[in-house]
C-alpha cells in the first residue's frame, strides 16, 4: 500500500517521504471534494433545484455510502467501480457518436469568453487549462496506492495504467470537442453539470415523466454515477497513504489499524473521509479544483525525481519487473512541464504547497524522525555531495572512532583480519576472477568474499536466513580456487537494508587494505553513468580496486596506463604483484601530447622509477591528441589493463564519469582501476 508515497520515501527518506505522504492525502481529499460537488449539481439540476447548501448536502450523503462501501473491503468497492465505468464509457461514447452529427462548424475551436464575449484564446488559456484539469488525469495512479490488493501488479498494474491513460485521454478529448461544438460558451461558463446540458442541446428526446426531461436525467443520473466511482477510488485509495505512513513508524499505530472483519484500514478511511466533508463545506468548488490540481502537480514531479533517483543509483533491492520507455526523457519532460504549470496555477496554490512542507515537515520531527530508515538518494548521494562540494577532512581520532564502532556492528563469522574484502553483489562475470584480483595486489593472504544482498526497509532481515542455491554455489567454487591457488579465502552470506553502510564498515576494519569489487562498467541507459567512484570514495576507508571483467582467463600480459605523478612508485609496485601473481609480464605506458619535448625525459624517469621498484618492464611512450582511442588499440595487444583513479574528483567528473570511464568502456581487455587513499 501507498503507491506513490513509497516511491517518494524510499528514494528521499523519510522526511520528504512524510511531505509526500500528506500531499498526496490532501490531493485526493480534494478531488474527491470536487467530484461530491459536482454530485450534488447534477442530481439538483434533475430536481430543478438551485441551492448551494442542498448540493453540499446531496454530495455528503453519497460520501456516507462511499465510506460504508470502503469499510466492507477493495473487493465490494472495486466491483462497483468496474460496472460504474462501464457503463459510463458506453454511454460517454454514444454522446460522441450523436453530438458529432450535430455540431456547429461556425463555433471557433480555439475561443474563450471574455466579457460575455467570445474571443480567440491564446497560449496562457491553454497551459492554465491543462494545469487546471490536470486533477483529471491523477485517477491513473491511484490503483498504485492498492498494489498489495491487486493480483499479479507487476503486469497489471502497469499494464491497467498505460491503458486507462490511453482510453481516458481519448475519451476527454472526444467529449471535450463535441460538448465545445455543440454547447455555446455562454453557456459552459460556470456550468456545474455539463454533460446534463449537452444531453439537452442535443434535442435527443423531448419525452418527458412529470415535467422531468427522461434522456437529460438518464445523463445526468450516469454523471452521478461516474463522479461517485472517482470518489469511491479516492476515498479507496487516498486512505492508504497515511495507512502505510503509520507502517513506515511516520504517523501513530492508531493511523494502521485494520477492521478485524473486513481486515480494511477503518481509521484512516474515516479520518478520510471526514476530511473530504469538511473540504465540501468550507471550500469554494473553483479553489478545489486549483488546489487539487497543483498538489497532484507538485507529486507527480516529485514521483519523476524519484524513478531517476532509483535508477541512477542502482539501488540493488531496486529491480522493477516494468521498465519505463524513452527514459529519462519522459521523466525529464515530466519534471519540467509540472514546474511549468505549477506557475501557471496562481500564488495561493504555490503558497498551499509550501505549507504542506512545513506541516509535513513539523509533523516528521514531532513523531517520525526516529525511524532509523534513510533514502536511496541520501545512502548513495550525499556523502559524495558533500565531498564535491568541500567536506572537511575527518580527524584521525574520528576515522579510529569510526572503524571502533564498524567492527562492533559486524557479523563475528566475518574475518577480521582480512587483508581485502571482495563484496559479491550477484552481477559479477566471475567471482573467482574477482577473489584472484584480491589475492594479487594485497600484501597479506586472507581473503573475505563476501555475497551481499540488499533488500528494501519493509523487509525483515530474517526472511532471509537460509542460504539460496546461488550462495551454495558460490561456497563450493571459492572453496576450490582457495585449495588450487593455496589461498585462504573465508565466505559469508550478508543482508542488509544499507548497502553503502555495511561496504563502509567493511572497509573500516584496522586490517583491510583492499576493497575489490566488480564493475560491468559504463551502463547504455540513464541520464549519469552509473559511476561507484562517486559514492564508494566517500564510503570508504581503504584503498579501492574495481575489476572491470571482459572474459580474459589468462593473464599473460598486463599493461599499467599512468600519468606522471606522485603516487607512481605505488601504481608500480601493486602493477608488479599482479604480475608476480600470474606470471605476466608488465608494460608501462605514458600517452603524451604530439607536440610534447619532453618523452625522453619521462621516458628516463619512469626507468628510474621501475628500477628503484625492482621491477623488470617496458616503458611504452605514445604521442597522441586522443588517449581515450590510444589506450583502447594498445590494450588489444594485453590481457589487463591497469589504471590509477585520483582519489578525489570534481563534481563532472563524478556524475559523469572522467578519464578512467572511457578508458574502461573503451579496453579490448579487462580493467583494474586502482585509487589508493592517503
Amino acid at each position: 500500500s501507498g503507491g506513490t508515497y513509497v516511491y517518494i520515501e524510499r528514494a528521499f527518506g523519510p522526511l520528504f517521504g512524510t511531505i509526500s505522504g500528506l500531499g498526496l492525502w490532501i490531493a485526493l481529499v480534494l478531488k474527491c471534494a470536487f467530484a461530491l460537488v459536482g454530485i450534488g449539481a447534477y442530481v439538483l439540476v434533475v430536481l430543478d433545484m438551485d441551492s448551494t447548501a442542498v448540493t453540499k448536502s446531496v454530495g455528503l450523503g453519497f460520501l456516507f455510502v462511499v465510506f460504508l462501501l470502503n469499510i466492507v473491503g477493495a473487493k465490494k468497492a472495486g466491483s462497483f467501480q468496474s460496472y460504474a465505468v462501464l457503463i459510463a464509457v458506453l454511454v460517454l461514447i454514444a454522446l460522441f457518436v450523436l453530438g458529432i452529427q450535430n455540431m456547429d462548424q461556425t463555433t471557433p475551436f480555439f475561443a474563450k469568453l471574455q466579457d460575455d464575449t467570445v474571443k480567440l484564446a491564446g497560449y496562457k488559456e491553454l497551459v492554465f487549462a491543462v494545469a487546471f484539469v490536470y486533477l483529471s488525469y491523477s485517477g491513473v495512479t491511484k490503483v498504485a496506492a492498492i498494489a498489495e490488493e491487486i493480483k499479479n501488479p507487476n503486469k497489471n498494474l502497469p499494464l491497467g495504467m498505460i491503458l486507462s491513460l490511453f482510453i481516458i485521454t481519448a475519451i476527454y478529448i472526444l467529449i471535450s470537442f463535441v460538448l465545445t461544438a455543440n454547447v455555446s460558451l455562454e453557456e459552459l461558463a460556470n456550468n456545474y453539470n455539463p454533460i446534463h446540458t449537452l444531453a439537452l442541446d442535443l434535442n435527443i428526446s423531448s419525452f418527458e415523466i412529470n415535467e422531468i426531461h427522461v434522456v437529460g436525467a438518464s445523463i445526468a443520473f450516469i454523471a452521478v454515477l461516474t463522479l461517485l466511482s472517482t470518489v469511491n477510488a479516492g476515498v479507496l485509495a487516498s486512505s492508504r497513504f497515511p495507512f502505510a505512513m503509520s507502517r513506515d513508524g511516520l504517523l501513530p499505530e492508531f493511523w494502521s489499524q485494520v477492521h478485524k472483519k473486513f481486515l480494511t484500514p477503518i481509521n484512516t478511511i474515516a479520518i478520510t473521509c471526514i476530511a473530504i466533508a469538511l473540504v465540501v463545506l468550507f471550500l469554494d468548488v473553483f479553489e478545489i479544483a486549483k488546489l487539487a490540481s497543483a498538489f497532484k502537480v507538485m507529486m507527480f514531479v516529485s514521483v519523476n525525481l524519484a524513478v531517476i533517483v532509483l535508477r541512477e543509483t542502482a539501488a540493488q533491492w531496486y529491480q522493477p519487473k516494468y521498465k519505463s520507455p524513452l527514459y529519462p526523457w519522459i521523466q525529464i519532460f515530466g519534471i519540467i512541464s509540472g514546474i511549468f504549470f505549477l506557475v501557471f496555477l496562481g500564488m495561493t496554490p504555490m503558497l498551499a504547497i509550501f505549507g504542506i512542507f512545513i506541516l509535513g515537515a513539523a509533523i516528521y520531527y514531532s513523531y517520525g524522525k526516529n525511524v532509523m530508515r534513510s533514502g536511496v538518494l541520501k545512502n548513495y548521494g550525499h556523502r559524495p555531495a558533500l565531498s564535491i562540494f568541500g567536506k572537511k577532512d575527518q580527524t584521525k581520532t574520528e576515522i579510529a572512532q569510526d572503524i571502533k564502532t564498524a567492527s562492533s556492528k559486524l557479523d563475528p563469522k566475518i574475518a577480521s583480519d582480512a587483508g581485502a574484502i571482495v563484496p559479491l553483489l550477484g552481477n559479477e562475470t566471475s567471482p573467482e576472477m574477482l577473489v584472484e584480483m584480491a589475492a594479487a595486489i594485497q600484501s597479506k593472504n586472507k581473503i573475505q568474499a563476501l555475497n551481499i544482498t540488499e533488500i528494501p526497509n519493509q523487509t525483515d532481515l530474517d526472511a532471509f536466513l537460509k542460504d539460496s542455491p546461488i550462495e551454495n554455489s558460490l561456497k563450493r567454487r571459492l572453496s576450490r580456487l582457495s585449495d588450487s591457488q593455496k589461498l585462504t579465502v573465508d565466505f559469508e552470506a550478508v543482508v542488509t537494508h544499507e548497502l553503502s553502510d555495511t561496504i563502509n564498515q567493511l572497509s573500516s576494519q584496522s586490517s583491510c587494505e583492499w576493497l575489490v569489487m566488480g564493475w560491468d562498467g559504463r551502463p547504455t541507459t540513464g541520464i549519469f553513468i552509473v559511476n561507484p567512484i562517486g559514492w564508494l570514495l566517500a564510503n570508504i576507508n581503504s584503498n579501492l580496486a574495481l575489476y572491470r571483467d571482459n572474459g580474459v582467463r589468462y593473464v599473460g600480459k598486463v599493461l599499467l596506463a599512468l600519468r606522471p605523478g606522485r603516487k607512481d612508485k605505488n601504481f608500480i609496485g601493486i602493477a608488479k604483484n599482479v604480475c608476480e601473481y600470474f606470471g605476466a609480464s608488465l608494460t608501462l605506458l605514458h600517452v603524451v601530447s604530439k607536440t610534447s619535448a619532453t618523452t625522453e625525459t619521462i621516458k628516463h624517469r619512469s626507468e628510474e622509477k621501475l628500477k628503484q621498484s625492482e621491477v623488470d618492464a617496458n616503458v611504452l611512450i605514445v604521442k597522441s591528441s586522443d588517449p581515450v582511442e590510444t589506450i583502447a588499440e594498445t590494450s588489444a595487444s594485453y590481457d589487463l589493463l591497469i589504471l590509477g583513479t585520483p582519489e578525489k574528483d570534481n563534481w563532472i567528473k563524478v556524475l559523469f564519469g572522467g578519464g578512467q570511464d572511457r578508458f574502461t568502456e573503451r579496453a579490448a581487455c579487462s580493467v583494474l582501476r586502482i585509487t589508493l587513499k592517503d
